[in-house]
């Protein structure tokens, strides 16, 4: 299962005021072997709180880089930090890339992509769209990327080049909410009737065979809606929410179990964590994964958000109630795969496990 390792900082630099792209070098390399559109899991501690953030990878797979974008968020703790104070020389703690935002490529088979982002939602995107036209060298790769202005386009200039380099795979659309743009289709919001109109004039939907999304949950539904109403599958749309869109920890809804809302006491748990195995009561309002972390269990997590997966983990006996998931997939779930920062329980006694993932 996952753990933290050390990595170096080797180089930090702006990509646009507000955000900086950090290159890493891992202790182990072999540790680091990353798949395009993963992510890092960090932490820090600030005066005695310990931070965990995700960043996704922004380099593809044949590049023999490790790097990340990271975008300030205001009263964010770390990308703040990490915008102001993190140098080359530096240390940071991570845990190996984990993450399901991509699928298997496949050098014989030339297919056609479309990839939506929303401001730094770019980071996974990029890094499938480079490892994609180099690994696939037939394909087609289409990216649509939203910002509020020119300012905040981060990677511009090596999304000129790579435009550049791959001339006729490589078709880049920047949709704008205050600059003017020549064709007014490119200016104001991503949503479905945005999308439609592109569908319409610009994109052949009917061609492509997997969509990538990453940005604000309202954008990406949107998007999603657009793409299902233009022929395209579930299977065909894959998404990377932004854990930063998300609170720090979820309210409990109102159970839609009756049994489960009525029922008072505590729950006998049994957790395995890195070969450790544990039994103890946990109570009803408890996520499995606080219930772990109460009771010394070294549980991974990252976002507590439902979004980063980080937390996943097996439930073998008994039943939860998962109130949110951003991160699975449907045949996860129904292998009984879990969200652990959001499974309540709902029985007596559950047995879970994190080293099956």
């Amino acid at each position: 299962m996952p753990r933290f390792h050390q990595l170096t900082v080797t180089e930090v630099r702006k990509t646009i005021r507000d955000a900086v792209v950090v290159s890493l070098k891992p202790e182990n390399g072999g540790n680091f072997d990353f798949i395009q559109g993963q992510h890092l899991t960090f932490r820090r501690d600030f005066d005695g709180i310990e931070v965990r953030r995700c960043y996704s990878i922004c380099t593809g797979k044949h590049e023999g880089l490790l790097q990340i974008g990271i975008k300030k968020v205001q009263g964010g703790a770390f990308s703040t930090w990490a915008n102001e104070e993190l140098r080359p020389g530096m240390r940071l703690e991570a845990m190996e890339p984990t993450g399901a935002f991509h699928i298997p490529l496949t050098p014989e088979d030339p297919k056609s992509y479309l990839g939506f982002a929303g401001g730094s939602g770019i980071t996974p995107v990029l890094s499938i769209l480079k490892t994609t036209l180099v690994a696939e060298p037939q394909s087609k790769f289409t990216l649509v990327y939203a910002n509020r202005g020119v300012s905040s386009i981060m990677f511009r200039e090596e999304l000129e080049d790579l435009k550049n380099q791959f001339m006729h795979r490589l078709n880049i659309i920047h949709v704008l909410e205050s600059n003017a743009q020549e064709i007014e289709l490119f200016q104001g919001r991503v949503d479905a009737e945005k999308c439609k109109a592109l569908f319409d004039h610009w994109v052949d939907v009917e061609s492509v065979a997997t969509a990538f999304i990453c940005g604000p949950e309202p954008m990406m539904l949107g998007i999603a809606a657009a793409l299902r109403d233009h022929g395209l599958s579930d299977e065909q749309i894959k998404f990377e929410l932004f854990a930063s869109t998300q609170p720090g920890r979820l309210e409990r809804p109102q159970s839609t179990t009756a049994d489960a809302a009525e029922a008072e006491g505590s729950v006998k748990a049994t957790i395995t964590v890195d070969g450790a195995t544990q039994t103890f009561d946990m109570s009803r309002n408890s996520t499995v994964l606080d219930a772990a972390l109460d009771n010394a269990l070294g549980a991974p997590f990252a976002c507590k958000a439902g979004v980063c997966s980080t937390c996943k983990c097996k439930l073998l006996k008994g039943q939860v109630e998962m109130v949110a998931n951003h991160a699975l997939e449907d045949y996860e779930v129904e292998n009984d795969f879990i969200l652990s920062c959001q499974s309540f329980p709902l029985t007596d006694e559950i047995v879970v496990d994190y080293d099956q993932h």
